[in-house]
């Protein structure tokens, strides 16, 4: 039965012009030249990828290096932080579309009612996307890869490990469920305002347990050392998620700080790429 919600609604841009340009044309350029930076694309599904939200001139190389590299499904789970605070703490985007400059992403309706059905944490909320820039920026590499691609948007901000792992567990079982198959991208910055080096430093203790499918130990390494990684929510989420969709093997797609591009070394935000499948 389908869930009771609000009439269809499109999600407009937040912060095009800002993030990115609001021409359609040189936005659509400007994507295409980030993905022409990735190795061949991988020859198996990638059922999970993490990528960077910060403004394109800073962390577009390496959101195109990897969502270029991955494999993606036509459906596509979007999983993000919630900077501004708004909204419930798992808040789905009902339906609709999300709108880019010149063109629009449709939500996968079915996938929102298959996944609220078999997670009932997840909530129905407006409110958690409407300012919200980190699955937003995803939009335009996601329809120069594929147009026909279909999104579910979550935005994240329960911060108790045993819950999101818990939620995980839920929604790996859930894709696995599925009709059709569907990949996971994560949007999440590393370090913030450290110096160039700690960045390195800090960012390589948050990956190594990523890398090794670790959902706890990622969660309490970046809790313990104080790492400023804005997506831990969303990606330990998508961690345990992954596991339950037979995730056995990850790789780095790109590194950079935002330093290597303006630089400025002694206050940067570290921007990493990341494929598991």
């Amino acid at each position: 039965m389908p869930l009771p919600h609000a009439a269809t609604k499109d999600r407009q841009p937040a912060v095009a012009g800002q993030f990115y340009t609001n021409d359609p044309d040189a936005l659509r350029l400007e994507v295409r030249g980030y993905l022409e930076g990735a190795e061949r694309k991988s020859s198996v599904h990638s059922i999970l990828t993490m990528a960077p939200h910060a403004g394109y001139y800073f962390s577009g190389a390496v959101a195109g290096a990897t969502l270029g590299r991955a494999n993606l499904a036509e459906t596509v789970l979007l999983l993000g932080p919630n900077h501004t605070g708004l909204g419930k703490p798992f808040a789905v985007w009902p339906s609709g579309r999300w709108m880019y400059p010149g063109g629009a992403l449709a939500v996968d309706s079915e996938l929102v009612e298959h996944l609220c059905a078999h997670e009932s944490r997840l909530e129905l909320d407006t409110l958690a996307h409407q300012r919200e820039h980190s699955l937003e920026v995803m939009i335009p590499f996601l329809a120069e890869i594929n147009p026909a691609t279909r999104i579910v948007a979550l935005a994240v901000s329960q911060p108790d490990l045993a819950t999101l792992l818990s939620a995980g567990k839920a929604i790996g079982r859930a894709l696995r469920a599925f009709a059709r198959p569907v990949s996971m991208v994560v949007s999440s910055d590393m370090s913030h305002f450290v110096t160039h080096e700690l960045a390195q430093e800090l960012d390589a203790k948050a990956l190594d347990p990523v890398l090794a499918l670790n959902p706890t130990r990622f969660y309490e390494t970046v809790r313990g050392e104080g790492i400023s990684m804005c997506g831990v929510l969303p990606m330990t989420l998508a961690l345990a998620a992954a596991l339950e969709l037979g995730a056995s093997q990850t790789e780095i797609t790109a590194y950079a700080t935002s330093g290597e591009i303006n630089g400025e070394l002694r206050r940067v935000v570290g921007y990493a790429g990341l494929i598991a499948s």
